[in-house]
């Protein structure tokens, strides 16, 4: 593992749900402006407040804020979750999630980054604030209790920068390490209210470390001092469901956490039932409760399809990066006949170049680099990587040089249509995050047709067909990186990078499109078949399987036939595999449900 960083150079940015408390905000954003360790962004999520917090926010007072207003109150899951990902795109080394009426003391960041920075062992993933009501008392709603069977390293490790190891904590006031987000992924915005916190914590914990701060002190300014206890009334509804959610479907707690949090959870309605004064209404939520924690949460997308602003129209063409990715392998005039064709030869060429060289590479190709970036008749950023990290990495050091927006893929071997760019950018434009097109395969050069890649063009068919195949063809994209960047990135899952991260988007929110008509010729060389298979695409395979369940993208069942259809494939001999490739799959058809 690689060294902690200086305290002071971690990039903190913190998210504020607020929902017609204009008040408090203002308490909360003029604490974070006075933090010891300013973030370096503040985010604010607007729950479509009544209370003249959108024309706060749109005034001066709101000026240095990210502000983003949504048509809906999608309760504190969907705020968070729209929240992270507007984080992300500020390229975070930690995420600080705040509810409106926490108010956080000058070094409650500060000490939070130390005790990260600091930790003996692995970066922690979430770090909980001490809590506190207006009193000075600890706020019994928000105070985490020390982790379960902690064992004494994990107690030693924690105490050394002054914490204690825990499982869960509240969304009141956590640190959340960006790299575990990007892996781990959001929260679930169907929970709406309670336990969503609870379900996102553990879920970034398990298998790594939580830590309670308690010299990070924040403010809980509730209107009455109690726990979850009190009566909540028809509330109780989301209690239940919820927590039936969390046992039965979240991958955050193992079997036995499962069984000792349920034991909890059942005497804790107990107690609620026995202090309620209003013990009908409870019943009817609890009968709701378990009714509704039957079935699966929705996908984010479904729930916060409604409540997500519209997409602005451009005032007039927006300009664009391209991004291609070499190493040492590529043949030089491959690459430079891929640039022509994206650049020179475009209707409508980029705004800039990113080339990043993945490694060392051969003489002959650095020239060829070379001389692209000098004559290039648009700025070309050379992303020179010392040593080589794989296309996913690769790729994510591209997405952060880049200086727009919207961002076009390119392989370095491939040829694009000379109207590409020209037909995808106007439905990026009109409001979709990511646009791919068909592709025609080709042998040794663009007239020995060897196939064609027709994907789905129907934005609902491409959400129904991602958990089983790609409906994306990667060399075709072009996608707004901060849609990317809300997915986590490309992350490193060798061989499988583009379908993780597609998946991720739409299953996300992310707004699909496609482009039937071939854009670009894809180059179809001697090992194309043997690289569809073999026992190394079939690891990844099974790692991104298991991805997709740990992300909840996929159920039991979706997991078992994808392994067995998609696995399977894998192991056939390659003969065969290019026969069934070429039949079933090269000239595929996109139409729906085919």
């Amino acid at each position: 593992m690689s060294p902690n960083p200086d305290p002071t150079s971690a990039r903190v940015v913190a998210v504020v749900v607020t929902w017609n408390r204009q008040a408090l905000l203002t308490e909360a954003v003029d604490a974070l402006r006075a933090q010891t360790h300013p973030p370096a962004a503040i985010v604010v999520i607007d729950n479509d407040s009544t209370d003249g917090t959108a024309a706060l926010l749109g005034s001066d007072y709101g000026r240095d804020l990210d502000v983003l207003r949504l048509r809906e109150n999608t309760g504190g899951a969907g705020g968070f979750t729209v929240g992270i990902e507007r984080a992300l795109a500020h390229h975070p080394d930690l995420i600080w999630l705040l509810d409106d009426d926490t108010v956080p003391t000058p070094t409650a960041a500060a000490e939070l980054v130390a005790a990260w920075a600091g930790y003996p062992g692995q970066r922690p993933a979430v770090l909980a604030s001490r809590v506190v009501w207006t009193d000075g008392r600890d706020h019994p709603m928000n105070t985490p209790r020390t982790k379960p069977g902690a064992t004494e390293a994990e107690r030693a490790d924690a105490a050394a920068v002054g914490a204690i190891p825990i499982r869960s904590a509240s969304f009141v006031s956590i640190m959340c390490d960006a790299s575990t987000v990007r892996e781990r992924g959001l929260p679930i915005a169907d929970y709406f209210l309670w336990n969503d916190d609870f379900e996102y914590s553990t879920r970034l914990i398990r298998g790594g470390v939580g830590l309670a701060c308690p010299s990070s002190v924040v403010v809980h300014k509730t209107k009455v001092f109690g726990s979850t206890d009190a009566d909540p009334g028809e509330r109780f509804f989301f209690e239940v469901r919820n927590k039936l959610w969390v046992f039965s479907r979240s991958n955050g707690l193992s079997l036995s956490e499962r069984g000792l949090y349920s034991a909890a959870t059942a005497r804790r309605w107990f107690r609620t039932f026995r202090g309620s004064s209003d013990k009908a209404t409870l019943r009817r939520a609890l009968r709701r409760g378990v009714v509704a924690g039957v079935r699966r949460p929705r996908p984010n997308a479904d729930v916060l399809a409604e409540a997500r602003p519209g997409p602005v129209p451009a005032a007039s063409p927006e300009p664009f990066s391209l991004l291609i990715s070499t190493y040492g392998n590529d043949d030089p005039g491959y690459l430079r006949l891929a640039f022509e064709s994206s650049v020179v030869d475009q209707t409508r060429p980029p705004a800039e170049v990113v080339l990043v060289q993945d490694g060392p590479v051969p003489d002959e190709l650095a020239e060829a680099i070379a001389e692209i970036v000098a004559t290039s008749p648009v700025p070309v950023q050379h992303v020179a990587l010392v040593d080589n990290i794989g296309l996913g990495p690769a790729l994510d050091a591209g997405l952060a040089a880049s200086s727009h927006e919207i961002i076009a893929r390119m392989d370095a071997d491939d040829v694009s249509m000379p109207d590409r760019f020209e037909r995808q950018l106007p439905l990026i434009e009109a409001g979709a995050d990511i646009v791919g097109s068909g592709l025609v395969e080709f042998g040794e050069d663009t007239d020995d047709v060897v196939g064609r890649r027709t994907p789905p063009t129907d934005p609902a068919e491409i959400r129904r067909v991602i958990r089983f195949r790609d409906p994306f063809n990667h060399p075709t994209v072009v996608y707004r990186r901060s849609a990317v960047l809300a997915a986590g990135g490309y992350t490193d899952m060798a061989l499988l990078e583009d379908y993780l991260l597609f998946t991720r988007m739409v299953e996300g929110g992310a707004v699909p499109a496609n482009i039937g008509d071939p854009l670009v010729y894809y180059r179809v060389g001697a090992g194309a078949y043997a690289r569809r298979g073999g026992r190394d695409l079939l690891r990844s395979e099974l790692r991104l399987q298991r991805r997709f369940r740990q992300l909840g993208i996929t159920s039991r069942l979706e997991y078992a036939r994808n392994v067995s259809v998609r696995g399977g494939y894998r192991l056939v001999p390659e003969g065969v595999r290019k026969v069934a490739y070429r039949r079933l799959l090269a000239n595929r058809s996109g139409s729906p449900r085919r």
